[in-house]
């Protein structure tokens, strides 16, 4: 059995106080422990400030994208060793685990090949200069620098290895200190990834420190040069929200929460065509990977009332067809959810939407033998309207399919119902139902997807979260906004308006002089 420990001040420190066990979800077998006390919050974050910030930021741009660009490297080195660590302690299968180690060091080297043509330097002009007064003598530009603070980053456990890489990334290049907690179920990789980071040299002492326990008391320490970035419930960002330091002191805070995400099927998509079949294919994708715990999956189906019969019918086969089980047998494609109260939760959340529609696949009974394995389901809403319908997130392999008359107008309404959403998938070879859908729907979500035969074969799914594009989403989702390339960096740099004489303010930051 492995007892985590943290990684801060520059050692691993065994925690203390009450117990909390890690499984293998396949199981239920204990495998390891957490226990979250015995850590000087007060000293990790002071070694961040004085020891990490300033080593990092030392190295500028360039060689801090030439350590994300290794960290990648040594990632993909371990990949076999973590992906077993993957399947047993995150009930990933090999599929799965790779889903996420590839997002990561993924992330990781797409950061390193960014840095390659920034600035060697701390400054990033933020677009062009502009006159200010009657001459171009009075000059201004603005600028983005890093602030001097440090970054905790609160994981979630679904995604163990991604979730920490796209945060670490953005904030080692920005040049800011991270300290990273993990989603505590899943934690053993995460704890293994962070032996890699510091056993490997490349992160300055101090710019990487890792908790797999609680932060509560840590966020009572931070100041307005730091930012909180959070992934998981909205319930609990709701609590990181309302923490009075964090308000009291103005600390930047970054929440990417819950989302009800919808996939739409346009009236004129037909029978056979590569358009529906891409539609089936990235909803199965989305109900089954990760055994439907990813904040982008898919959980309202629209569906016009025109195509349910055949669509509810397709998916039901391709679901029928997915073998459940122990994720370390090479043929599973679907394992169990992470933990035992996952498990709770999700049995709790298909009875409660089961109440409003008709199950057509799987449901909340058990499955037979040990460990926390969910049948995937599949719901047809009885009432469209019915507002549980778009308010409750079940964080697993369960979707609801939602008749629509084929109206664009009642598509954008029901999707909009989801209060805020990380993404929405459309999927339609009419141009004018696609134009004014997205128009529609927009405001509501971070991340519109659109499929049509043209991107069959050609496009990664919108579960897919890729760094050149921006992932979060307003409302419910949490209000934040992660990745989208350069755009990464801001939450951790400050934008600042340097205004004076165009010769020297173009000379120092980029605008040409006058």
């Amino acid at each position: 059995m492995t007892s985590l420990q943290s990684y801060v001040c520059g050692r691993w420190v065994a925690g203390t106080g009450d117990a909390k066990t890690l499984h293998e979800p396949a199981t239920a077998a204990v495998i390891g422990d957490v226990r979250p006390g015995g850590i000087d919050f007060a000293a990790a974050h002071q070694h961040a400030m004085q020891k990490g910030g300033p080593a990092l930021r030392a190295m500028g741009f360039q060689k801090r994208g030439e350590m994300l660009k290794a960290l990648a490297a040594k990632l993909h080195e371990h990949r076999d060793e973590l992906i077993e660590i993957a399947a047993r302690n995150g009930g990933n299968t090999r599929g799965d685990a790779k889903f996420d180690l590839d997002g990561a060091s993924g992330t990781l080297a797409f950061y390193a090949n960014l840095a390659a043509a920034m600035p060697a330097g701390n400054c990033l002009p933020d677009g062009e200069g502009l006159q200010l007064g009657r001459t171009p003598r009075f000059w201004g530009q603005h600028i983005f620098v890093p602030r001097p603070g440090v970054a905790v980053h609160i994981n979630a456990f679904n995604f163990p290895a991604w979730g920490m890489g796209e945060k670490m990334a953005c904030a080692l290049l920005a040049g800011v200190p991270v300290i990273e907690k993990a989603g505590t179920p899943s934690a053993m990789l995460a704890y293994r990834i962070a032996q890699l980071v510091v056993d490997s040299g490349l992160v300055p002492e101090g710019a990487f420190q890792f908790l797999p326990g609680s932060v509560t008391g840590l966020l009572d320490l931070l100041g307005p040069m730091d930012t909180v970035a959070f992934t998981g419930s909205a319930k609990t960002g709701a609590l990181i929200r309302s923490n009075q330091n964090l308000i009291a002191r103005n600390v930047r805070v970054n929440v990417e929460a819950d989302s009800i995400n919808s996939a739409i099927l346009g009236p004129d998509v037909e029978s056979g065509s590569d358009t529906l079949e891409q539609f089936l294919a990235n909803v199965t994708i989305d109900m089954t990977q990760k055994a439907g715990q990813k904040c982008t999956a898919v959980r309202r189906i629209l569906v016009p009332a025109a195509m349910v019969e055949e669509v509810q019918e397709a998916l039901r086969e391709r679901l029928q067809a997915v073998k459940i089980g122990n994720p370390l047998d090479g043929d599973v494609r679907m394992g169990p959810v992470a933990s035992a109260d996952q498990l709770r939760d999700v049995r709790t959340g298909i009875d409660r939407l089961s109440a409003l529609s008709d199950t057509l696949l799987g449901g909340s009974k058990p499955m037979e033998g040990p460990g926390y394995f969910v049948h995937p389901t599949l719901l047809r809403a009885k009432d469209t309207s019915a507002a549980l319908l778009h308010e409750l997130e079940v964080f697993g392999p369960c979707a609801t399919i939602l008749p629509y008359s084929g109206n664009v107008d009642e598509a954008t309404d029901l999707c909009n119902r989801g209060g805020g959403s990380l993404v929405a998938s459309a999927y339609s070879d009419d141009r004018a139902f696609v134009e004014q859908l997205v128009l529609g729907i927009s405001p509501w979500h971070g991340r519109v997807w659109l499929g049509s035969e043209k991107t069959q074969g050609q496009a990664l799914g919108p579960g897919a979260v890729l760094p050149g594009t921006i992932h979060g989403g307003p409302g419910r989702a949490g209000g934040g906004e992660e990745l989208g390339g350069l755009r990464g960096l801001h939450p951790y740099m400050q934008r600042t308006a340097v205004q004076g004489d165009r010769a020297v303010v173009g000379r120092l930051f980029g605008s040409e002089g006058g």
